[in-house]
């Protein structure tokens, strides 16, 4: 083996890794490991069997199953859930008779505060991870291969976590080019309820204020340019995941909702009243603000 191949050896995988929940994020991950050199087996597991089917057929994983039955769990030692985080629970119960003590367990969900939870069925194994990326796509088949690549990557230990576990996941993300952070799960799910979560709810409910306000007469779906799709093309995202994620992470997203209502009534006021001097300024800070975030 030659330096350049040694020095990019996967050092947190002997034996294989499995992906459960082979969707966009799992497929990219599965995808971004291949780019980068990994040589060890990827897994999928999925209850739906056409994704793993077309994760087969893509070449996006080497072998995959819908059942925990049928899974050759000796030859695993890095389990990854990427599936929606209210499905985690259940998963880790299946989970915890069926991998051993060295077995490594982590995540890619948008909430962290379940890591308590997973760490109370797993044990010091299960450490919390949170790409900070992805797209409105969900399904294996719009995964790509450089999606994590350069972004910011959340671990979320506790003092449970054991270092060993908690290591190989450093490697993993390390081995994909992410640029990693610390900090605790509910420092996580404060920041990401207000700069994550809220703008996708704020994009639902965007795009339902245009589904309230058509009538017989005008079909306003008809009328969105450039500015509306851009805001609103997180609406488009998985359904299923941003229930869980909204439930999961209920306390800070109210927070969020009722700060954001308080800006809209500002807003409204100013507009109201005819504030115009007090509007420009106020639209001017958020703009510097705005411009300040590129």
């Amino acid at each position: 083996m030659d330096k350049a191949s040694a020095k990019n050896k996967p050092t947190f995988v002997e034996k294989g890794l499995l992906i459960i929940g082979l969707g966009f994020m799992g497929g990219s991950l599965a995808k971004g490991l291949r780019k980068q050199g990994f040589d060890k087996p990827i897994y999928g597991l999925d209850i739906n069997p056409q994704a793993i089917k077309k994760g087969i057929e893509l070449g996006v994983i080497n072998q995959g199953w819908d059942n925990y039955e049928k899974v050759p769990w000796e030859e695993i030692d890095f389990v990854i859930l990427a599936s929606p985080v209210g499905t985690f629970e259940k998963i880790a119960q299946k989970l915890k008779d069926k991998i051993t003590p060295q077995t490594t367990v982590s995540d890619l969900g948008s909430t962290k505060r379940l890591v308590y939870r997973m760490e109370e069925i797993l044990g010091p194994r299960f450490v919390g991870a949170h790409p900070i990326a992805g797209t409105e796509k969900s399904g294996v088949e719009y995964s790509i291969d450089n999606l994590y690549e350069g972004k910011k990557l959340i671990i979320t230990p506790t003092s449970e976590t054991d270092k060993n576990h908690l290591q190989r996941v450093v490697n993993l993300w390390k081995f994909l080019k992410t640029e990693i952070e610390f900090m605790s799960p509910e420092l996580h799910d404060y920041i990401f309820g207000v700069v994550s979560h809220l703008p996708h709810a704020v994009a639902f409910a965007l795009v339902d204020t245009l589904r309230a306000m058509s009538n017989e007469k005008i079909d306003l779906f008809k009328y969105p340019g450039a500015g509306f799709k851009d805001f609103t093309r997180i609406a488009a995202s998985d359904p299923v995941m941003w229930r869980d994620i909204f439930i999961a992470n209920k306390d800070n997203m109210l927070k969020a909702i009722d700060h954001f209502k308080r800006s809209l009534e500002t807003l409204e006021n100013l507009i109201k009243e005819e504030k115009i001097e007090e509007l420009k300024e106020y639209l001017n800070e958020i703009s510097i603000l705005r411009r300040n975030l590129d």
